[in-house]
């Protein structure tokens, strides 16, 4: 989009706007990941910056987000707080996205099935508003859920009820906060405040403490052999998970702006952004929802919005360490909580139990592996499912789609010929693409369904653009059964890609007839019946009419 006054006037609003809106979550997702306030900020940074100048959504925020959060603090829990290692898997992260986008994989990320991403953006939820049950209590907590889960039994046992008080009023005040003060003070914003003022003069609770302000220092990557596969495996994991998160935004930008991103070009551009944060001691993040719509209804059209946004944040960076210091831990874990409600995907919860069984189930399996084993199993495991019963759906239509009744010819002279035949015919048609879901029962069903008196089987191949391996061999075997039944097979109307895929697997077409039509192939079989139907008279006597 082209700049022009109004552009940029609504941009410097939305990005100033955007800003404000991420400096509390900023805060609260750095020290959520055990890398501190500071590394959330930098990453808000670093990401909200490069990503916008680079990437392919012009109006999207980029920032750290709780799934990113999620992954990043597990990883700071199993490298035993080593940050020079976290940060190397930062970068790395972001080094994967460039290759990604490279290689084009963007209109690949968006073809995650529905259920396996509800599944996933619901288990990552639940694990942030888990992970922030101690600091609402009062006790610290583990960066992974499982402990968590352990630890809270304990907790609840030594509950601070001043702590969780000020958590339950921080989340009533992001959730309750008007909408019309909202656009001059967002809630979030609100809370932090009124949060740590009240603390300040109020209670005794745990505060964030000393930490640096200023310019960031430089990390660079660092590599260590014996946890070189736990960080690869991780900036995996992060890649993967920051450019679904963020193409998902981008699609909610497309449906705001009537724009139509670039997904190639947005991963790269969260890649450059991601591998920046490392950098310079930020976290890794993605597109952040949230944020962009803030933006685009504050004005934001551009690329230079999210810009904005980031140099607002340096700005306030520079002064911020002694103020941030006096935010409590619970007012931190509140906002978080409510971060976690909104990933949570109620929508789609409120209706599942009208949808398929399976959709619901594929879900349920994804949120479960998500909370209790890892992210990435969760996803490939729901991918592979979802793939495996897609296979099986279509591969039940094409074996029922396969017909071999005159009814479904269009041609009359068709119809003719085949009824002549009588039983001694059997026409299979087969509709689209015959893939290895339809392969098992292919076999069968031409078996079954053929005429026991049959002594042709036509196979009309003219609506198949392509046939796989599986598909192949199911082809053998039936040429196989008519062999070994007596039976002649006709193959009918096969374009050059499916006759070469037959002929390079069998050494030769299986078969003993390859017609170019499907009439031609009738008329041929129809001979053939006529001519056996002559001889077996000729051996009975009968004169020939």
């Amino acid at each position: 989009m082209k700049f022009n006054r109004d552009t940029i006037t609504g941009d410097i609003t939305g990005g100033i706007t955007a800003g404000v809106v991420a400096l509390p979550l900023a805060l609260a997702l750095g020290v959520a990941s055990g890398l501190g306030p500071m590394a959330g900020i930098y990453g808000a940074i670093a990401l909200g910056f490069f990503a916008a100048l680079f990437g392919g959504t012009s109006s999207q925020i980029s920032g750290p987000t709780g799934p990113m959060v999620v992954v990043l603090a597990g990883l700071f829990a199993s490298l035993s707080g080593d940050v020079a290692l976290v940060f190397t898997a930062v970068m790395l992260a972001g080094v994967f996205q460039i290759v990604f986008g490279f290689l084009g994989v963007g209109q690949y990320i968006r073809l995650v099935p529905y259920p396996v991403i509800s599944g996933f953006m619901t288990g990552i939820g639940a694990i942030i508003i888990i992970l922030q049950m101690g600091p609402l209590l009062g006790h610290s907590s583990p960066g992974n859920p499982l402990g968590a889960m352990a630890k809270l039994p304990g907790a609840v046992m030594d509950i601070d009820f001043a702590n969780l008080a000020l958590g339950l009023v921080t989340l009533a005040l992001v959730f309750f906060w008007p909408a019309k003060a909202g656009k001059y003070l967002p809630g979030p914003l609100a809370a932090l405040i009124f949060g740590t003022l009240f603390a300040l003069y109020f209670l005794d609770v745990p505060l964030l403490g000393d930490i640096p302000s200023g310019l960031p220092s430089l990390h660079w990557p660092v590599f260590e052999q014996s946890k070189a596969l736990l960080v690869i495996e991780a900036a995996f994991i992060l890649a993967v998970l920051g450019a679904i998160d963020s193409l998902l935004t981008s699609l909610v930008a497309d449906n705001m702006t009537r724009q139509r991103h670039d997904s190639n070009r947005e991963l790269i551009g969260q890649g450059i952004g991601n591998t920046v944060a490392g950098l310079i001691g930020g976290i890794a993040g993605a597109g952040a929802t949230m944020r962009t719509v803030v933006n685009i209804r504050s004005g934001g059209k551009t690329r230079l919005s999210g810009m904005v946004h980031a140099l607002l944040l340096l700005a306030v960076v520079l002064g911020l360490g002694s103020l941030a210091s006096m935010i409590p831990l619970a007012v931190l874990a509140g906002i978080l909580v409510k971060v976690g409600l909104d990933i949570i995907d109620w929508s789609y919860l409120k209706r599942a139990n009208h949808g398929p069984r399976w959709d619901l189930a594929l879900m349920v399996l994804v949120l479960s592996l998500t909370v209790f084993v890892d992210l990435i199993t969760a996803v490939a495991t729901g991918v592979v499912l979802a793939a495996l019963a897609f296979v099986k759906q279509v591969g039940q239509l094409q074996i029922a789609s396969i017909k071999n009744t005159p009814e479904n010819l269009d041609s009359d002279i068709e119809k003719e010929c085949l009824a002549s035949c009588g039983e001694s015919v059997a026409l299979f048609e087969f509709s689209g693409p015959l893939s290895f879901g339809a392969a098992a029962d292919l076999g069968h069903h031409v078996r079954e369904h053929s005429e026991l008196g049959s002594r042709v089987l036509i196979l009309d191949f003219s609506r198949v653009p392509f046939l796989d391996v599986s598909a192949v061999l199911a082809v053998e075997t039936i040429a196989n059964d008519a062999a070994s039944s007596g039976k002649l097979l006709y193959l009918a109307g096969m374009n050059s890609d499916v006759q070469k895929v037959l002929e390079g697997m069998n050494s030769g077409l299986p078969g003993d007839g390859v017609f170019a039509s499907r009439l031609q192939a009738l008329q041929s079989a129809a001979a053939r019946v006529s001519s056996s139907r002559v001889e077996v008279e000729a051996d009975h006597g009968v004169p020939a009419t």
